[in-house]
C-alpha cells in the first residue's frame, strides 16, 4: 500500500466511514459506475475510490457539501453543456449533497471516458 492510500484498505471501508444517506450516494455511484464499465477494476488511489480500465475513468469522494467527481471532463461538447453547472474552479465536478445527484450524467461521463481510453490504448498499441 502506498502513501496515498495509507488509511483506507478499500472502497467498501471508504464508503463505510459516512453517514448513511452519503454511503447510499456513494453506494449507488458506485453501482453507476460498475454497471456501465463492467470490466473496469475499482480501487483506492488519491484516498478515494477510483475506476480504471485502460486507465483511471472516474474518481469519486464524499466532502461535507458535495460529492466530488475527478477528472474534469472534456471531448463532448453536449456532455460538457449539461454539467457546466456542477463545474468546480479546475473543472472538476460537484454535485451537492442537498440536490439530486445527475446519475444519468456520471453514467454518460464513464461511457465518454471508456470511449477515450479505448482510443488512447489502441493508439499506444500501433506505436
Amino acid at each position: 500500500m502506498n502513501r496515498r492510500t495509507a488509511g483506507i484498505p478499500g472502497v467498501d471501508e471508504y464508503i463505510a466511514a459516512f453517514p448513511p444517506r452519503v454511503r447510499a450516494i456513494l453506494r449507488k455511484i458506485r453501482a453507476t459506475v460498475a454497471a456501465t464499465a463492467p470490466e473496469a477494476s475499482e480501487k483506492i488511489s488519491y484516498r478515494m475510490p477510483a475506476f480504471a480500465q485502460d486507465g483511471i475513468l472516474i474518481y469519486f469522494a464524499a466532502f461535507q457539501n458535495h460529492i466530488g467527481v475527478f477528472p474534469p471532463v472534456s471531448g463532448d461538447p453536449r456532455l460538457e453543456r449539461s454539467l457546466a453547472r456542477y463545474r468546480g474552479p479546475k473543472g472538476n465536478l460537484k454535485f451537492p449533497l442537498d440536490e439530486p445527484v445527475p446519475y444519468h450524467l456520471i453514467k454518460r461521463i464513464v461511457a465518454l471516458r471508456l470511449r477515450q481510453n479505448a482510443a488512447k490504448a489502441a493508439a499506444r498499441r500501433k506505436k
